[in-house]
């Protein structure tokens, strides 16, 4: 099977795996400790049941969102993922480029394997967005921002949940370093993976672009021990309100779960709330994504957009997801199993599927608009 043929998000991720060393495909496709909150932020989509209209004229369909103001075709965003080169040469830009086909926003990660000023080059009409954390160094911090508004980034996506970065088991059982060390296994994954070794061969080991100047030419090595050494366990909502000054445009907090914190981050002018666990990659046990999302709808109360994170793998996914009143979904993973499996291609492959799946679920739910979903299409499964 090829990336042409692939049916299913599904089916893109069993390509990239097979492409992909266990050690890389392990490294975007696990999370933290057991991997309980992976599981239910898939799990509990699968617990919402649909309860179709019939015998309504569906011939017209539109799956498109109104996301910060602006048009979108899908009500869907590219979260940020890191180092996405370690699936294909220069990745984050082709998913920027694919993306903005797809007519949705793409989020540059600050451990983007790709220097933002080259990911507008490369996708000058994209609607790019930059995700930050508040690092200890706030200079840095002032100067990716500084960047982000330089190249047209339209909102700022600032992660609120990472005081110290999550146990991921798979990463210490296959020795995954930043750079690769070898080690038995990943020459064996070598020799597996021609493909992706000769990749790599040509372009070199991906680094974290974004920190790489003038001041900081160092190994990736040393790079990612400073990402690490910068996260601050002493950030407090003082912080959200410093980023807010810092920044003038939309911006959107990522990684609540809690109401009580979606009441203060409306009330520090935020424009947007994206309800996220990491993708189950910091605390494990931690509530799925879908389950959090009515009680944050609820309390935000309208005064905010309301995005979720984590575990969409259908386009009814998605449906189920604007059904209980998202604005849209973000979505990380799937994008990375496209590009893993095919490249350009690939990704193309995984927002199309994602976009017939949404089309056709409309369709035979008797809902023709995605914008118009609401709780009363769905039932809860015990």
């Amino acid at each position: 099977m090829n990336v042409a043929a692939a049916s299913t998000i599904q089916d893109l991720r069993t390509l990239a795996r097979a492409r992909l060393p266990r050690a890389v495909f392990d490294f975007i496709d696990g999370a933290a400790d057991d991997e309980l909150t992976l599981g239910w932020n898939a799990s509990d989509f699968d617990a919402l049941a649909w309860c179709p209209r019939v015998l309504v004229d569906v011939t017209q369909r539109d799956s498109s969102a109104t996301i910060l103001g602006i048009q979108s075709k899908l009500p869907l965003i590219v979260a940020p993922t890191g180092l996405a080169s370690l699936v294909w040469p220069r990745a984050d830009a082709l998913l920027a480029q694919a993306a903005y086909a797809s007519g949705v926003p793409f989020t540059i990660s600050t451990s983007s394997s790709v220097r933002m000023e080259e990911i507008r080059r490369d996708a000058p009409e994209a609607r790019l967005w930059f995700q930050v954390y508040l690092y200890k160094d706030r200079d840095l911090v002032r100067s990716l921002i500084a960047r982000a508004r330089a190249i047209g980034c339209e909102a700022l996506v600032l992660t609120v949940d990472v005081p110290l970065l999550g146990r991921r088991l798979r990463d210490r059982k296959n020795r995954f370093t930043v750079p690769l060390r070898p080690t038995g296994r990943l020459l064996w994954d070598l020799l597996r993976c021609p493909g992706w070794s000769a990749q790599i061969l040509r372009h070199g080991v991906p680094r974290m672009q974004n920190f790489v100047d003038g001041e900081r030419e160092a190994s990736v090595a040393s790079l990612a021990a400073l990402m690490t050494a910068n996260m601050d366990a002493s950030v407090t909502w003082d912080s959200v309100a410093w980023i807010r000054d810092q920044w003038p445009g939309r911006l959107v907090l990522k990684g609540l779960l809690h109401e009580e914190d979606a009441v203060r981050a409306v009330g520090c002018g935020v424009d947007a709330i994206s309800v996220s666990n990491h993708g189950g990659r910091q605390l494990d046990g931690a509530t799925s994504t879908i389950r959090a999302l009515p009680a944050i709808i609820s309390a935000v109360s309208g005064r905010a957009e309301v995005f979720v994170d984590g575990g969409i793998r259908r386009g009814s996914d998605i449906a189920k997801a604007c059904a209980l009143g998202a604005t849209a979904v973000m979505m990380g993973r799937a994008a990375l199993y496209g590009a893993g499996a095919g490249g350009r291609a690939g990704a193309d492959r995984a927002f199309a599927i994602l976009a017939e799946e949404l089309d056709r679920c409309l369709a035979l739910l008797g809902r023709p608009i995605a914008s118009r979903l609401d709780s009363s299409c769905l039932r809860q499964r015990e």
